[in-house]
């Protein structure tokens, strides 16, 4: 069925008594995500998923052709429903641009893709009964299916001259190998089977352990079979230049990246690099503020040296790194009511990030949660060479990846009601990681940073998405050199060598992504100056949080106009 008729079929399906013409283009929206994203039409059915997505070219193209048509409904639709559809605009918009550039091509960025899936799958599962086993199963048995697929995206990415650097490539090479284990019982794959319900009888029960030994094997191979791929035919073909402005198309590539993932920001590469030479030279200046006031007798250079090798600042033991995270985020769980007049009823949890990704992942991730399934969102602590994960980091780390920072804002969208499913699930990269760091200068002022050298951190943070803005532009659109954009963070921040390490083979895989930080809490942070000057001793700093989040993500632009409505009104 061509893309265009399997529109109308959907909109016509559609009951005629609902209201506004952009709810059967809603509908249609969600059929189109089900068709492509087994996950989601499982959780839309009640069931567990037993596959995963098609990613082959021609069924790239094919939802290309159905989101443009789709498009061009809601361009047409005379609706009043303006955010719902300038998200969908969104959301299209990022689908067409898969299959404009065809980033199918480079199915990762280092810390996460293709063969992380399975991976944080297993982790994420509980079969609750005898179906939830049997779909693992099925979704096993599909690994070498799903891998193929992706590997044929990378040999066309070798022949076209669009291939992944050689930096993020090595980090996916050792955690694919981190997968190939001997023995299928000792997998993170089979895993889930280790806990089986007591509901399950015990014949069923060793049947099911047995076609997942056989199923978590079938998996391995595939593993097997992409590590070979890699180090034959892909890792020979890797590009040595960091970033992706020598590829054909590449700069165009690029800027439409970083449009969608600064939602609407409206910044080309250009401006955007001159954002960031700008914050980068302000907020030096308040580090070096910080640095008086410690008391410290030295250059700027030697106050990092000391931050990135005094042993008071590091953690000895696993454990303690945890327990730390955890004391934070329990003080900073304490002071919410001050900031919020709305609170999330789902809670979360602080763990460990996997020790088979540990090596390459970043220093701390946010991993959401499901309220339909009670499952608990997770700030993922990296406890991977502990003398360079700095405690004086942790809590502006800790107030990022769970409250008031991602947890708080992706769980207040999860629970917004009378909201369809894409509105709660929807995630704007600026949106999302720009309230993340705002939520860090939240902690701030809510006193969470209780030393000079904690404040540092919190700053070293703040220089860390600055100097985003440089390196992100330098690489992938002025053609810089890793040494290049590594030297900013070098320069001006306390981050520790592997982190800078780390994060830039991040930015080298992922282009575009990394602008989004800055971009979305400098416009948090003009919008709150712009209520504050507006409403003076009105201006209620629980009222202006709940209006920001109250809507879950959006586009900047919408954020915009949401903010200056509420100016107006009060």
């Amino acid at each position: 069925m061509k893309p265009a008729v399997l529109v109308a079929c959907l909109v016509a399906l559609s009951p005629a008594s609902l209201a506004d013409p952009l709810d059967p283009l809603i509908e249609a929206y969600e059929s189109f995500v089900a068709a492509g994203d087994p996950g989601e039409a499982a959780r839309a059915a009640g069931e567990a998923p037993t596959s995963w997505g098609h990613v082959r070219r021609p069924d790239i193209a094919m939802r290309a052709a159905t989101a443009r048509a789709l498009l061009d409904e809601i361009d047409a639709a005379d609706t009043v429903r303006t955010v719902d559809a300038a998200i969908l605009k969104r959301l299209l918009a990022e689908e067409i641009s898969s299959d404009t550039f065809d980033t199918a091509r480079i199915p990762f960025t280092g810390d996460w893709g293709f063969q992380a899936a399975p991976v944080f799958a297993a982790l994420r599962l509980r079969l609750e009964d005898e179906a939830d086993a049997e779909a693992w199963v099925q979704r096993l048995n599909d690994v070498p299916r799903y891998f193929a697929e992706n590997r044929v995206n990378m040999a066309r990415g070798i022949t076209t001259g669009w291939v992944a650097n050689k930096d993020p490539l090595a980090t996916t090479r050792a955690q694919i190998e981190a997968q190939i284990v001997e023995d299928p019982a000792t997998s993170e794959l089979y895993r889930p089977f280790l806990a089986l319900p007591a509901s399950v009888s015990p014949e069923a029960a060793a049947r099911l352990k047995a076609d997942g030994l056989a199923a978590t094997a079938n998996a391995i191979q595939a593993y097997r079979d992409t590590a070979r791929f890699i180090d034959l035919a892909y890792a020979p073909a890797a590009r040595k230049q960091a970033g992706i402005a020598g590829l054909p198309n590449g700069r165009e590539a690029y800027a439409a990246a970083v449009d969608l993932h600064t939602a609407g920001a409206g910044y080309s590469p250009e401006e955007i690099h001159a954002i960031g030479l700008t914050e980068v030279a302000r907020i030096r200046a308040e580090m070096d503020t910080v640095i008086a006031e410690a008391g410290f007798e030295g250059s700027f250079a030697e106050f990092q040296e000391f931050l990135r090798t005094d042993p008071q600042f590091y953690a000895q033991t696993d454990t303690e790194l945890m327990d730390r995270a955890k004391e934070i985020t329990t003080r900073i769980d304490a002071v919410l009511p001050l900031y919020f007049g709305r609170l999330p009823e789902l809670g979360y949890t602080v763990d460990p990030v996997p020790l088979s990704i540990a090596p390459g992942y970043t220093t701390g991730r946010y991993v959401q949660g499901d309220p339909a399934e009670s499952r608990k969102g997770s700030y993922l602590v990296n406890t991977f060479a502990l003398e360079q994960r700095p405690l004086y980091e942790l809590p502006a780390l800790s107030a990022h990846e769970s409250v008031p920072g991602h947890h708080l804002q992706i769980a207040i969208g999860q629970e917004m009601a009378g909201q369809p499913r894409f509105r709660q699930d929807y995630y704007a990269t600026a949106f999302g990681e720009g309230w993340g760091l705002y939520a860090e200068r939240i902690a701030g002022e809510a006193g969470i940073y209780r030393t000079p050298y904690e404040r540092f951190g919190a700053l070293s943070y703040e220089m860390w998405r600055a100097c985003r803005l440089v390196a992100d532009t330098g690489l992938h659109w002025y053609g810089w050199t890793r040494e290049e954009a590594e030297a900013c963070f070098k320069e001006n921040s306390a981050l520790a060598p592997l982190n800078i390490e780390t994060e830039v083979t991040r930015y080298i895989g992922w282009p575009g992504q990394a602008t989004a930080y800055k971009i979305g809490e400098l416009k948090i942070r003009a919008l709150r100056a712009e209520a504050e000057a507006a409403l003076g001793d009105k201006f209620d700093i629980r009222a202006f949080h709940d209006i920001v989040l109250g809507q879950g993500a959006v586009p900047l632009d919408v954020l915009d106009a949401q903010v200056k409505a509420w100016i107006a009104a009060s």
